[in-house]
């Protein structure tokens, strides 16, 4: 089983930062892909920013040149650093990781969520 522990969200003005954090933890084999989803209120959870082991980075458009995903595989560790915040970032930010575990079987595990409100 692998955990994922999520960590940085609050509250932040319009044109503020923040920094999200997220640790896998558990039998792990590797991980493929990690990074995160988001959900706004009354909405369908999209894509924010997700890692693949190659190195490459998908981003939804309205997070491009303003969000940078990065992993430190050795840590099993993804970080999310958010830029130029605008009211419409605000959503509960879940961290995603797929991979494989110990016993060769494939994983698909979520974070508990975190909270990240833009408002001035």
């Amino acid at each position: 089983q692998v955990q994922l522990v999520e960590s940085g969200g609050g509250l932040v003005q319009p044109g503020g930062s923040l920094r999200l954090s997220c640790a896998a933890s558990g039998s792990i084999l590797i991980i493929e892909t990690m990074g995160w989803y988001r959900q706004a209120p009354g909405k369908k959870r999209e894509l924010a920013a997700m890692a693949t082991t190659g190195g490459s980075t998908n981003y939804a458009d309205s997070a491009k040149g303003r969000f940078a995903n990065s992993r430190d595989n050795a840590k099993n560790t993804v970080y999310l650093q958010m830029n130029s915040l605008k009211p419409e970032d605000t959503a509960v930010y879940y961290c995603n990781a797929q991979g494989y575990d110990t016993n060769g079987k494939p994983f698909n595990s979520w974070g508990q969520g975190t909270q990240v409100t833009v408002s001035s």
